[in-house]
């Protein structure tokens, strides 16, 4: 049978004392005499009694809980971000609620209904690919609780965000990869209709036409940049006619698929395709050959999202509007596309 939860009535029957009495006991009120504070604390722990918090923010307007919404919770990018939020958001007395979208609409949408039924004090989030809706985060803002939107988020919100430039993190990666003497580059891409992508899509195409090299629609294709997703692009892009001589991918995961796809078909990297992905994922240091990738500053990202929402809670006199801290990308350049020492 399920255990009946423990209430402040329960203690109060215990003790022969009112429930208001408990109440304030357990809320240290200067009122109630240090010893029935005592016996309040040790009956509570007694029947395993667990403070209602929902009641308690109806009743304060503040819970001291944060909503963070990412993808996915297996990417080192988003729990790193998720880590580094945490930690600033604990010494300043919040806990996180953790909710992943798998990338699904739907499932984005009832975490937060779910947040906002929780009374969360602010929500920072990431959004899924599927979402084109933006009335599920309007619903947020109508609340008037804070909203910081990071790596992924759309400026027509207009609330703060926080992530890498993406477009000219593309610029960087086709210049080193001409440097490197590769002239057909590819680029497995996520889908147009996510602006971190489509940035990521016109950067690469912008700095193909800056090296004056060609830009033929076989070597763009877009997807959920899987595993899964890169064997299936790569497995393509070999079909080519002519086929590519470097591939630039837009996520870690699907740069992996695409690199069992080169082994099996016995294909050197970086001396016959170069590889370049994109998150730093802690695997591609381990894979051999090691692969290149984007550093995206996820540690600085958590950070500036949690101080963010801390701002909007210290000066509530502060409207949201469209912020925008923008983080320079690091390049990683690793074994998969440094031809010069693969000589």
């Amino acid at each position: 049978m399920k255990k009946k939860k423990t209430t402040i009535k329960d203690i109060a029957n215990v003790l022969n004392i009112s429930a208001a009495a408990v109440s304030k006991a357990l809320h240290n009120d200067s009122r109630i005499s240090e010893k029935t504070k005592e016996n309040v604390r040790q009956v509570a722990k007694k029947l395993q009694y667990q403070p209602n918090h929902l009641a308690s923010a109806l009743r304060s307007g503040k819970s001291n809980l944060v909503g963070v919404i990412v993808p996915r919770t297996n990417s080192n990018f988003f729990s790193s971000v998720i880590q580094n939020i945490e930690e600033v958001l604990n010494k300043k007395g919040y806990s996180i609620i953790i909710t992943q979208s798998n990338e699904s609409y739907d499932k984005e949408c009832k975490s937060i209904d779910t947040l906002l039924y929780t009374q969360v004090d602010g929500i920072i989030a990431s959004m899924a690919n599927e979402t084109i809706d933006l009335s599920s985060y309007e619903k947020i803002k109508s609340k008037g609780i804070p909203l910081i939107l990071f790596d992924r988020g759309e400026n027509d919100l207009n609330v703060d965000y926080i992530g890498i430039d993406d477009y000219n993190s593309s610029h960087v990666i086709v210049e080193h990869l001409v440097k490197n003497g590769c002239q057909r580059i590819a680029h497995i891409g996520g889908y147009k209709r996510t602006r971190i992508y489509n940035n990521r899509i016109r950067g690469y195409v912008d700095a193909l036409k800056k090296y004056k090299l060609p830009l033929d629609a076989e070597l763009l294709t877009e997807g959920d940049l899987t595993i899964e997703d890169g064997r299936i692009k790569m497995r393509q892009l070999l079909s080519l006619k002519t086929r590519p001589d470097a591939v630039y991918v837009a996520g870690d995961y699907a740069a992996l698929g695409a690199l069992q796809v080169l082994k099996e078909h016995k294909i050197l990297v970086p001396e016959e395709i170069s590889l370049v992905g994109f998150g730093n994922e802690p695997f591609t240091d381990m894979v051999t050959p090691k692969i290149t990738s984007v550093n995206q500053h996820s540690a600085e990202i958590g950070k500036q999202a949690a101080n963010t929402f801390l701002k909007y809670i210290e000066n509530d006199t502060i409207e949201q509007r469209l912020n925008k801290i923008i983080l320079t990308a690091e390049l990683i350049v690793r074994d998969s596309s440094n031809k010069k020492t693969s000589l």
